[in-house]
C-alpha cells in the first residue's frame, strides 16, 4: 500500500478526562521526549476521543496557531490513532525552536482542548529542552508530511600556520573577518536552483511562498519541502518508489558566490503485505543522494515512532530487521503492539486495516562525507474483509431470539435495526422490549447482543410440518464508523422451530332449521382455509352464512337445506343431515381439524291435502351417491317429478291417479303409492339409519308414500281425468326478469363500454349505438318494446331540459337528426329480447350557447307476451304512425303537450338509464 502523503489536520478530536479550572496545569498522559534530532510530545489514550484539540507553537513570548501548511513548511507533524493516542513531532531545526550553538534546542507547545460544544477550554503548556551535538555532514529526515535535509554550511577549519589568500586570516576568522557572519548565511541567499531534473531557479522569498522551508542555524543550512510540491519528483530506486528533491543554494556577498548542494529522497513505496505480516524494503544505497555508486553503511537502527528499539525489544515484539547488499528489510507482524487497527466500509461491507509507524535510521559514509538518514514511515495494510460472525444462542422453548454479532473494533457504533416492519433506532428497540446491548473487551474489540421475542410482529411465522411453527427473524444491523461517520450494514436471518401448534377446536349445535358452528382458532389465528361441505368459505359464502369472527373465534349459521350439507337418512316426518367442515393450513393445505355435525330435522316428506291430492318429496341421501332423481316415478311410470335438482325430487298428484291404491283400516281410508326408479335398474339403497340398526340392504329403490283420511270426513266425488297428465300441469311461482341498456363502441355491436369507461367522449353529429336487452330469460315468446327514450342534462331521469328520442315506440319526427330503431340482428339466440337504436350526438342550446357539454340517455321499456298481445306497441308500424304528440322541451322546462298509447294487455315495464356522454369540441 502506498504511503500516506497528505498532512493530517492540526485540529484533532481527543477527549480529556480532567476538567480543571486552571489554564496551565499538569495533565496525566502528556509527556515529551528527546529522540536525537527529533522532539516528540505524546498524549496517550487517557485523553480519550471526543473533544477538539488545537496546537499552538511558542514564538518568543507569544503563541501562534499551527496550520497544516505551516506544519509541513516549519518541521512539525502530528498523528492520532482511533484510541486517542496522539503524537506531535518537531525537528531540531523546526521554526520557533530556540537553538544554542546547534547543541541545545528548546521548544514549546500549547495544547488547547475544547468540550463538545466548543466551550470549556482546558489549555496545557508543554516545553522541552533537548541536547543534540552529533551532527553528521548531512542529515535527512523523512516525516509523514515533509522531507528535511540539513548540511554543514561552514567551510572546514584551516590548519594552523597556513596563510589564507586574499585575507591572511586564520582560524575562525577566515574568509569573513573576525566576528562576522559567514557568507553562507540566510541573509546572503541569492538564488535557489531546483533540479526536477530540469533546472528551475527562484528567489528565497519565492521559494518560501511556494511552501519551502529554508534557513540557517549557527553551523548548518536546512531545507524542507512537502512531498508533493511541484519541484519534487518520483524515482524508482532499487525497486522502491521514492520522492526526490534536489536544490543548490547560491550565496552572494559582494564579489564572492558560494554554492551549497542539498538533496533528500524519501520512500513512498516498498511494502509487501500478507494476512500475518508487513515487509518494508528500504534501498541500502539511495543513489539520488550519492555522488558515486556505493557507500559504506556504518550504523542501522530500527525503531517505532522515531524511538530506537534495542535488539531485545525488537525480538520481544516480533520485529525482524535484515541488511543485504541491496536493501534494508524490516518485517512487522500484523497486529503487533505498536500499531493499531481501524475500521472501514468499502463496498458497504466491514473491513479493517492495521497501521504502524516504523522508523529506520542509517548512518553511511561516502568518501569523507557522513550522512545520517532517518525515515519515519507510516504503513497501513490494504483493507482486510472481516465479515461479522453471528452466534445464535436461541433456545426455542424460551420463545425468544438470542443472538450475538461481532467482533468489531471500538470505532464501530450500532445505529439502528431494520426489520420487515421498518427501521428502529436502539432506544426505540429497547423501549419496544428488545434487549440491545454493547459488550466491550480488554483488547478494545466489541460485540452486540440482541433479544427479540417470538411473538413480536417483526418475527415471521411459517409452518413446514403440521405440528411445528418455524419462527423467522430477518434483520439488518446498521452501523457507523467513527469519527468519519461511514455507514455499513450486515443482514442476518435467524430461524427457530417449536412444536407449539394449538389446533383449532370446532363445536356445533342444531335447532329445527340450521346448524350452528363455533371455531376456536388456536395458534394459527384466523389465517385458515375453511371448507364447508365441498366449498371453500369465500367472503360471499361467509356473508350468506352470517359468519362473525375476530382474532380468536368464528361463528356461522348454515341452514339445514344448504347445498353444503348432506342428507344421511329419511323417515316419514324427519330427515337426518350432516354438515362437514375442514380447517386447513393455507399454504400447505395440511388438515388441522375435520369436523362433522349430524342432526335430525323435522321435515314431513308427504303432505295430504283436503282436495284429494298428495305431495311427496324424495331426497338424495349420502349413501346413494349415484341416484339420478329425474329417473324417479310413481307406480304409473308416466308420473314423473314436477321438480328435480341434485338433491330433491317433488311429486304432486290426485289420490286417484298415478297407480295410487286405496284401502280401509280402522275407520281410515289409506291411499298408498311408491316412488321408485324407472326401469328398476337403480343401485340398492342402504340409508344410514338402516346401516346403524344393522338391517340388510333394500331391494332397488322404493319409497312408499301414504295418506290417511278419516272416512266420515271424506267425500268421494266423481272425477274423470283428461288425457292431459296432471304431472305436467305447471306450478305457479314468482320470478324476476331484468333488462339492461348498454352503449356499443361501434355499429357492429360486438363490444360495449364498461361502467368505468364513462363519461364517453364523442363529437357532435357522430352516431351513438344503444342496445336494450332482456337478460335472465330463455322464453322466446317474450318481446322487448321501447316505449319512450329521451336525453337530459342531469342524471335524474325526470330533470329538465329534456329532448325526446323515441316516443310511444317510434322515433321523434320533430328531431332533424331522427333516431333510428334498428331491426333485430341476425345470429342472436332470441332476437325478440333485444332492441337497438342509433342516435346522433347533440348538445342542449340556450341563447345560442351550449348549456352543458354532456347528456344522459334514459328509456322506458316493456316486456310483452307475444301470445297474449293482439295489437299495440310491440308490433307498432311507425311508417304509418302520425308521429308523436309530445314536442321538444323548451328552455323553461315546460312541455308543449303530450299523449300516450296504452300498453298491451300483459306487459312488464322497466326504467333504464345510461351513463353520461360528453361532447368533444
Amino acid at each position: 500500500m502506498a504511503r500516506v502523503l497528505h498532512l493530517l489536520p492540526w485540529l484533532l478530536m481527543v477527549t480529556v478526562m480532567t476538567s480543571g479550572q486552571g489554564r496551565y496545569k499538569h495533565i496525566k498522559g502528556l509527556r515529551s521526549q528527546c529522540l536525537g534530532n527529533i522532539m516528540r510530545v505524546t498524549l496517550d489514550k487517557s485523553l480519550a476521543i471526543g473533544n477538539r484539540l488545537e496546537v499552538d507553537v511558542l514564538n518568543g513570548s507569544s503563541y501562534m496557531a499551527v496550520s497544516p501548511a505551516m506544519a509541513s513548511q516549519c518541521g512539525y507533524s502530528m498523528h492520532s490513532d482511533p484510541w486517542g493516542n496522539t503524537r506531535l513531532y518537531s525537528t531540531a531545526m523546526a521554526c520557533h525552536v530556540e537553538n544554542r550553538d546547534d547543541e541545545v534546542f528548546s521548544g514549546g507547545l500549547r495544547l488547547r482542548l475544547y468540550g463538545e460544544q466548543g466551550t470549556d477550554e482546558d489549555a496545557h503548556e508543554v516545553s522541552k529542552t533537548c541536547r543534540y551535538d552529533q551532527w553528521a555532514d548531512r542529515e535527512i529526515i523523512c516525516q509523514r508530511n515533509f522531507m528535511e535535509v540539513s548540511v554543514n554550511r561552514l567551510p572546514p577549519p584551516i590548519e594552523e600556520g597556513k596563510d589564507v589568500m586574499m585575507g591572511a586570516k586564520t582560524g575562525d576568522d577566515q574568509l569573513t573577518g573576525a566576528g562576522q557572519e559567514p557568507v553562507t548565511s540566510a541573509s546572503n541567499i541569492w538564488r535557489m536552483v531546483f533540479f526536477t531534473p530540469k533546472e528551475k531557479s527562484m528567489s528565497l522569498s519565492d521559494a518560501q511562498r511556494a511552501g519551502y522551508g529554508v534557513g540557517t542555524s549557527p553551523t548548518r543550512l536546512f531545507f524542507r519541502t512537502p512531498y508533493n510540491n511541484s519541484e519534487t519528483y518520483s524515482e524508482n530506486v532499487a525497486g522502491v518508489q521514492m520522492r526526490v528533491v534536489k536544490v543548490t543554494t547560491y550565496f552572494k556577498d559582494m564579489w564572492s558566490v558560494t554554492m551549497l548542494d542539498t538533496a533528500a529522497a524519501c520512500p513512498t513505496g516498498g511494502t509487501q503485505f500478507s494476512e500475518q505480516s508487513i515487509t518494508w524494503f528500504l534501498p541500502r544505497h539511495i543513489y539520488p543522494l550519492l555522488a558515486g555508486h556505493s557507500s559504506d553503511t556504518l550504523e542501522v537502527y530500527m525503531g517505532i515512532a522515531a524511538e530506537r528499539l534495542s535488539d531485545q525489544e525488537m525480538s520481544s515484539r516480533g520485529y525482524i530487521m535484515a541488511v543485504t547488499d541491496s536493501h534494508i528489510t524490516v518485517q512487522l507482524p500484523v497486529g503487533g503492539p505498536d500499531g493499531f487497527y481501524k475500521s472501514h466500509a468499502p463496498g458497504y461491507e466491514y473491513h479493517i486495516t492495521y497501521s504502524i509507524e516504523p522508523m529506520l535510521e542509517v548512518l553511511w559514509r561516502e568518501e569523507d562525507q557522513l550522512t545520517r538518514y532517518k525515515v519515519l514511515y507510516p504503513i497501513t495494510t490494504p483493507a482486510m474483509p472481516r465479515p461479522p460472525h453471528l452466534w445464535d444462542d436461541t433456545v426455542a422453548e424460551e420463545r425468544i431470539f438470542d443472538l450475538t454479532l461481532g467482533t468489531f473494533l471500538h470505532d464501530v457504533q450500532l445505529v439502528n435495526l431494520t426489520f420487515t416492519t421498518g427501521v428502529m433506532n436502539i432506544e426505540e428497540a429497547n423501549s419496544r422490549g428488545f434487549n440491545v446491548q454493547e459488550h466491550r473487551f480488554p483488547n478494545a474489540s466489541k460485540t452486540f447482543t440482541l433479544q427479540v421475542p417470538f411473538d413480536d410482529p417483526v418475527v415471521a411465522k411459517s409452518h413446514f410440518d403440521r405440528d411445528s411453527t418455524t419462527y423467522t427473524l430477518p434483520l439488518t444491523f446498521g452501523f457507523m464508523i467513527l469519527p468519519e461517520l461511514t455507514p455499513f450494514s450486515h443482514s442476518v436471518v435467524l430461524d427457530a422451530s417449536l412444536q407449539d401448534v394449538v389446533f383449532p377446536v370446532v363445536t356445533g349445535t342444531c335447532d329445527d332449521e340450521a346448524y350452528y358452528v363455533t371455531v376456536a382458532y388456536g395458534s394459527q389465528g384466523n389465517k385458515l382455509k375453511t371448507v364447508v361441505g365441498k366449498r371453500e368459505l369465500t367472503s360471499e359464502l361467509a356473508k350468506e352464512y352470517g359468519v362473525r369472527d375476530n382474532a380468536t373465534h368464528m361463528t356461522m349459521r348454515v341452514p339445514f337445506l344448504s347445498p353444503d350439507s348432506v342428507f344421511t337418512f329419511v323417515i316419514p316426518f324427519a330427515a337426518g343431515g350432516r354438515l362437514d367442515m375442514k380447517l386447513l393450513e393455507p399454504t400447505n393445505l395440511w388438515s388441522l381439524n375435520d369436523f362433522s355435525l349430524g342432526c335430525t330435522f323435522p321435515m314431513p316428506l308427504t303432505e295430504c291435502h283436503a282436495n284429494g291430492t298428495m305431495t311427496a318429496l324424495a331426497l338424495k341421501v349420502e349413501s346413494v351417491p349415484d341416484l339420478v332423481l329425474e329417473q324417479l316415478t310413481l307406480r304409473d311410470t308416466s308420473c314423473r317429478p314436477l321438480f328435480t335438482n341434485d338433491r330433491f325430487a317433488s311429486f304432486a298428484f290426485p289420490v286417484n291417479s298415478c297407480g295410487t291404491t286405496r284401502r280401509f283400516v280402522n275407520g281410515m281410508v289409506v291411499y298408498e303409492n311408491e316412488i321408485s326408479v324407472a326401469g328398476g335398474n337403480q343401485k340398492q339403497i342402504i340409508p344410514l339409519a338402516q346401516k346403524k340398526s344393522g338391517k340388510k340392504a333394500q331391494p332397488p329403490y322404493r319409497l312408499t308414500i301414504s295418506c290417511y283420511y278419516e272416512d266420515y270426513d271424506f267425500k268421494m266425488l266423481a272425477f274423470v281425468p283428461s288425457a292431459r297428465q296432471f304431472s305436467r300441469t305447471p306450478i305457479h311461482g314468482m320470478g324476476e326478469m331484468k333488462m339492461q341498456m348498454k352503449l356499443a363502441t361501434d355499429a357492429s355491436y360486438s363490444s360495449f363500454y364498461m361502467a368505468e369507461d364513462f363519461p364517453v367522449v364523442e363529437y357532435l353529429k357522430q352516431p351513438l349505438y344503444f342496445e336494450v336487452e332482456l337478460i335472465g330469460s330463455e322464453d322466446p315468446e317474450l318481446v322487448v318494446f321501447l316505449e319512450n327514450c329521451w336525453a337530459t342534462l342531469g342524471r335524474d331521469r325526470l330533470s329538465t331540459p329534456r329532448w325526446d328520442l323515441i316516443v310511444d315506440g317510434c322515433p321523434n319526427n320533430d328531431d332533424s337528426y331522427t333516431t333510428t330503431v334498428l331491426p333485430p340482428a341476425a345470429g342472436l339466440q332470441n332476437p325478440s329480447h333485444v332492441k337497438r337504436f342509433e342516435m346522433i350526438m347533440f348538445a342542449f342550446m340556450q341563447n345560442d350557447t351550449v348549456v352543458k357539454d354532456q347528456i344522459f340517455v334514459h328509456c322506458d321499456a316493456a316486456i310483452c307476451d307475444n301470445n297474449r298481445q293482439t295489437s299495440g306497441l310491440c308490433y307498432r308500424d311507425c311508417s304509418s304512425y302520425p308521429g308523436p304528440m309530445r314536442g321538444p322541451t323548451r328552455p323553461d322546462g315546460k312541455s308543449k303537450g303530450q299523449s300516450g298509447v296504452q300498453l298491451p294487455s300483459w306487459s312488464k315495464k322497466q326504467q333504464l338509464s345510461s351513463g353520461w356522454i360528453s361532447m368533444s369540441r
